[in-house]
């Protein structure tokens, strides 16, 4: 069970529609903000491919969000995620591929693909 710190008001529910896949670019990544209660969560998806994932938008490193403008989540050839706050690459899979993240992950958002569409899972 989570500790209090760590629920988050604002982080959807399962089944939530995200959004039409279409809307995301392959290569590509799209990001997803929420609000409740004064606290705000925030999620990104990222296709690449069959390839299809979603994370906290939250750098394990330093606790900031990833991405300096919307949905520019990975470097310019689609093959890395890239904080922009320090230069950290991290795999697609998320595992941390360069200093100062290397052997540190982000956080999972399980997400579903139903049909054509982008869901909470």
């Amino acid at each position: 069970m989570a500790s209090s710190s760590e629920i988050n008001p604002a982080r959807p529910v399962a089944g939530v529609r995200l959004c039409a896949l279409a809307e995301i670019a392959d290569p590509g990544a799209k990001g997803f903000r929420f609000r409740q209660d004064g606290r705000i969560f925030a999620g990104f998806v990222v296709r690449k491919g069959e390839l299809l994932v979603g994370y906290v938008d939250s750098c394990p490193h330093a606790g900031w969000p990833l991405a300096t403008f919307d949905d520019r989540y990975l470097t310019r050839d689609g093959g890395h995620i890239l904080c922009t706050g320090h230069g950290a690459l991290f795999t697609l899979d998320g595992a941390g591929a360069t200093s100062p993240c290397l052997g540190l992950r982000l956080t999972s958002w399980l997400i579903e693909l139903r049909g054509e569409a982008v869901f909470t899972g």
